[in-house]
């Protein structure tokens, strides 16, 4: 191929936003921390040695069009690395002609570098990291770095990246209901009964999701957990089920699970058609439900349904950062908390410090000043709450747009993924 065709071709790449397999630029922050950088066939790789604290990156930079949607993906092979969200990272950096920071669209905001997601690791050790992002107005470049860094033996191979532009994200609205209701306590049927009327009324909110309270068969009947506990699937969650699909719509609640000789409080997650798409075993126990002998679970996991990725978490879990933060870390953009008591500035928090929306539902009466039934958004405001018995209210949320504002330092629902030390479930 001449010169002339060569540099055509280069240009192209460079205009375009694809990644050629040439091109990488080996970084470090300095020399003594500098890992082992090779090539396997069209992979990246990265090697760091027994040492703490190594890190390097491989970079490319692309010229971009401001307010274009560009559209990152690889896949990250990570052998021996103990967190890869947080070792194996992508980072994309905006900037001008001059290699110099930019603002955001948003006021009093600077462009700060976006993280692409992790999807889910296979049993390889491989994932796919992906994300679409909209180009800053006065950006005319971007800098593409992957990542390993903090992995003692570690090694990463960085393969199939491609940087071009996209469409504009589609927009993910979602109706998300609560509900203000403590049952009766005459039968843990009955008490799920009564919850009935407020799920048809979310419904006809037309709202995605309803989160409904903490184990809801067991509240009032003056049973033990061990006496009210259930297996999963079970009674509530057929008869839930059931409610789902008459109404379609997705519910959160929680109830006592037994499983074998243990007891667990554990939320689930009914689809709009019915099905069981997953369960939470409650991991922060208080004492009152560690002298009644419940166990502790031990996952995070995060449920994929029709309008977005979601979590659980149950009540005594709110006091502390790390359950939130975990499912947060595991993919969660909105988080279903039955709760039966916290302090309702923990659950504006627990929203705001992740970047998602939690939608809580409670027993205690709003006039006691203390837990509420709520939607909370990624700022932390209350958007809408439930404040009279059997009372429900909806928030529309779009869950395609993040959260920038000034004076922060990006996207912190991509960053949890990637600054969150420790490893993660």
């Amino acid at each position: 191929m001449s010169r002339p065709a060569l540099l055509l071709l280069a240009l192209l790449s460079w205009t375009l936003g694809v990644v050629a397999a040439s091109g990488w630029i080996e970084q470090s922050p300095r020399d003594e921390i500098r890992p082992a950088f090779s090539r396997n066939g069209d992979a990246l790789v990265i090697t760091h040695d027994a040492r703490e604290g190594l890190d390097g990156w491989y970079q490319q930079k692309f010229g971009v069009v401001g307010g274009d949607f560009m559209k990152f993906s690889a896949t990250r092979k990570t052998t021996g690395v103990e967190n890869p969200r947080h070792s194996g990272l992508v980072r994309i950096v905006w900037s001008d002609a001059t290699g110099k920071a930019v603002p955001a669209a948003t006021p009093g905001a600077s462009a700060e570098p976006e993280h692409p997601i992790d999807g889910l690791i296979d049993a390889q050790g491989i994932s796919l990291i992906t994300g679409v992002y909209q180009v800053p107005p006065k950006a005319t470049q971007a800098t593409i770095e992957l990542h390993l860094q903090h992995a003692p033996k570690g090694r990463i191979e960085w393969r199939h990246i491609t940087f071009e532009k996209s469409t504009a994200p589609a927009s993910r609205k979602v109706r998300l209901a609560t509900v203000q209701y403590i049952p009766t306590g005459k039968s843990p049927r009955q008490n799920c009964e009564e919850y009935a009327p407020m799920i048809a009324e979310a419904a006809k909110q037309k709202a995605d999701l309803i989160v409904l309270g903490e184990t809801v068969p067991y509240v009032r009947t003056k049973l033990s957990p061990a006496e009210c506990a259930e297996p999963i699937p079970g009674p509530t969650t057929e008869y839930f089920g059931s409610q789902a699909k008459l109404n379609g719509i997705h519910i959160a609640v929680s109830l006592y699970e037994r499983e074998g000789h243990l007891v667990y409080n554990t939320a689930v997650l009914l689809s709009s058609e019915g099905k069981l798409l997953g369960k939470y075993r409650k991991v922060c126990l208080p004492h009152g439900e560690v002298e009644k002998g419940v166990a502790p679970g031990a996952d995070y996991p995060v449920f994929d349904t029709k309008f977005g990725k979601v979590g659980l978490m149950i009540c005594y879990d709110g006091f502390y950062p790390e359950v939130a933060r975990a499912l947060t870390a595991n993919g969660a953009e909105v988080i279903a908390w039955p709760v039966w008591g916290c302090d309702p500035l923990l659950a504006r928090a627990r929203a705001c410090e992740n970047r998602v929306y939690v939608v809580s539902s409670t027993f205690t009466d709003p006039k006691s000043d203390w837990m509420i039934s709520a939607v909370i958004d990624r700022a932390g405001k209350v958007v809408a709450q439930a404040k009279e018995s059997g009372s429900v209210v909806v928030s529309e949320a779009d869950l395609s747009k993040p959260l920038v504002g000034p004076y922060n330092l990006g996207d912190f629902h991509g960053i949890v993924q990637r600054h969150r030390p420790g490893a993660q479930k």
